[in-house]
């Protein structure tokens, strides 16, 4: 096992503040090439941990996070916490099953305050806990790092509001590297970038206390000077955004100082007020290949260390072939417009952004306001498609509700749904098995699931062309399986014939079902598979009527059961006086941990051997034997 020096002795954060700088400093190289090797070869969140390795370890010095509240935001970035919080060995498990989080968990460690998945959290959170101390008379400092590309949400901000106006005593650390996952957008990027530019109010202020406080009335001039600082600031440099919403503003500093950023932090941690500290931050730094491209190694896979090349075999995903088709489309068509929030290069719309400038749009990490744009663009006549994670989209469901699917008109609102069902290793925050449920939910919601790349191509024209309403189509990540056919012209359709049971299901599940058909007709049982393509409405009545005649059915979906496809189908059924054995298999009513896509699969028994175990299980040995 490799050994790293400095960071093998240390045993508990508080070990850092008996360190001199120079040894910090050398500690920061060392974890720098503790997150390189491992991450390698465990792949994870890259970029952001390089870059608040000064930061992070500035923190724990200066705070308990046993007994402080330490929040990041987005909790991506707290590789380093958890290295220097006990969980240095179990590094090589990150983010596989059985293994340590790539996030923040409370269950892992007290030294995790909270689960930050999702950006934009941190301040309310720490608000909450800042209220709690102050309510049941305790004495802790709560500390919430938010990134810049999380300011682009507009929860953070109903926070910065409330937060600076209580009074309570609370620090944000403003993690400033001018990106969330590609380059951050909007009038925030932009007053934070004068901010960075132009650091000589801070340096007029301080030499002027200095001064003035040499002097035999020096406390007098400081304070008559001090009316006059709302006016000097606004001339100097305007940094009144958060002083307005009561913070005491400290900074820019640059993050990689970490002496001017431990004593910083020291200054804030003795204020009895919300306080802002800007910290300027490289992502990727460390290592050339993430300071050149911190969007390509935000989240990887193995990689090569040597020259940054991902081991992983490049191939053509869902996100491409859908950012693909949507170019196509409008090229024909100027009313296509794509939106999204910050995950331009994840939802597969770098190429469109490139093509159709003044034709994309992202509107940062905020879903709720993509989704009402969206909608105001589809009833001026416009035809927007917006790409969005499937967890992410949880935040727009009022949003979906309200502004598009109530509207009589039935806006023309497409919803490009990626990373939906089981995505894996960034665990319970990022698996899309809700959005059948609260899609479903909504009258007048379209749904449609394709299974390969070529039903991806026709169900996108199809909800741009052809449905009436918003429609989401949603699909998973990476690439197809071995069903690569086109069934995109009809709600459902056998694909295997077979009697006796009947396998159901949709999407990239389909290719578990095909292959448990095939393990139970090697055991003799000669199953059946039926596909899904569109999910929402009422059970089709040719559907059902398929079904009546066998004596067992398996619906299989990788989502959570309330308000999914199995229950629909089933109380269908029932309805109908269909008295066959249901079997029914999903993710469960609980939050998948992290961990690979087949360990998930297999533990929720959706994959191809247990499902096929279910079907023969259930069979009685008479009809086994035919």
């Amino acid at each position: 096992m490799k050994r790293y020096g400095i960071l093998d002795k240390i045993e508990r954060p508080a070990d850092l503040r008996a360190m001199g700088y120079p040894m910090l400093y050398e500690l920061c190289e060392e974890l720098r090439t503790f997150l390189l090797d491992h991450i390698s070869e465990t792949g994870g969140h890259l970029a952001s941990n390089l870059g608040i390795v000064e930061l992070a370890v500035a923190l724990e010095r200066t705070f308990d996070s046993a007994s402080d509240r330490l929040i990041y935001d987005v909790g991506h970035q707290c590789y380093v916490h958890k290295i220097l919080t006990g969980r240095r060995e179990q590094f090589h498990t990150l983010r596989q099953l059985g293994g340590i989080s790539g996030f923040l968990k409370p269950s892992e460690s007290q030294t995790d305050a909270c689960i930050t998945g999702h950006a934009s959290v941190s301040v309310s959170a720490a608000l909450g806990m800042a209220h709690a101390r102050t309510i049941k008379n305790q004495k802790y400092h709560v500390v919430a790092v938010i990134g810049d590309g999380a300011l682009t949400g507009g929860m953070a901000y109903e926070a910065l509001n409330n937060a600076g106006d209580s009074g309570e005593p609370l620090i944000v650390i403003l993690n400033d590297n001018t990106m969330s996952i590609t380059p951050n957008v909007g009038a925030m990027s932009r007053h934070l970038a004068r901010l960075r530019v132009s650091p000589r109010y801070l340096r007029a202020k301080s030499s002027t206390k200095q001064f003035f406080g040499k002097l035999p009335f020096g406390e007098r001039l400081i304070n008559i000077t001090s009316r006059t600082k709302s006016r000097l600031k606004q001339i100097l440099l305007p940094t009144t955004l958060f002083e307005q919403m009561g913070f005491a503003y400290l900074g820019p500093v640059d993050g990689h100082d970490l002496k001017s950023v431990c004593e910083l932090l020291q200054a804030a941690k003795g204020m009895k007020k919300p306080v802002l500290l800007h910290v300027m931050t490289k992502k990727g730094k460390g290592y050339r290949p993430a300071e050149l491209q911190p969007e390509k190694y935000h989240g990887v896979g193995q990689f090569d260390l040597a020259d940054g090349r991902l081991k992983a075999k490049d191939g053509a995903d869902f996100s491409a072939v859908f950012g693909d088709e949507l170019i196509r489309l409008a090229s024909n068509d100027a009313r296509i417009c794509a939106v999204t929030a910050a995950m331009s290069s994840g939802t597969g719309l770098l190429g469109f952004a490139e093509h159709f400038p003044e034709r994309f749009f992202d509107v940062g990490i905020a879903e709720e306001h993509a989704v009402t744009m969206a909608a105001g663009m589809a009833a001026q006549g416009l035809k927007p498609v917006t790409a969005i994670y499937s967890t992410f989209l949880q935040r727009g469901y009022d949003q979906l509700i309200h502004d598009c699917a109530i509207d009589e008109r039935r806006l023309g609102c497409v919803f490009a749904v990626d990373r939906a069902g089981i995505v894996g290793a960034d665990g319970a925050t990022h698996n899309g098995v809700f959005d059948v449920a609260y899609l479903r939910s909504i009258p007048h919601m379209n749904i449609l699931a394709p299974s390969s790349f070529a039903e991806l191509r026709a169900m996108l024209s199809k909800a741009v062309y052809h449905e009436t309403g918003p429609t989401a189509i949603r699909y998973p990540r990476g690439g197809e399986g071995t069903f690569q056919e086109n069934t995109a012209a009809e709600d459902w359709v056998c694909l295997r014939e077979g009697t006796g049971t009947a396998i159901v299901s949709y999407g990239i599940q389909i290719n578990q079902a095909i292959q448990a058909a095939e393990i139970c007709a090697g055991r003799g049982i000669p199953a059946a598979v039926y596909k899904l393509n569109r999910l929402s409405g009422p059970v089709s009545e040719g559907f059902l009527s398929a079904l009546g005649g066998f004596s067992q059915i398996l619906v299989c979906e990788d989502v959570a059961p309330a308000g999914a496809m199995g229950e629909a189908i089933s109380c269908a059924l029932a309805e109908r006086g269909v008295h066959a054995r249901i079997l029914l298999r999903s993710t469960g009513s609980r939050f998948l941990p992290h961990g690979s896509v087949p360990d998930l699969l297999k533990m929720c028994g959706l994959d191809a051997d247990s499902l096929a175990d279910a079907v023969c299980g259930a069979v009685p040995e008479e009809v086994k034997d035919g």
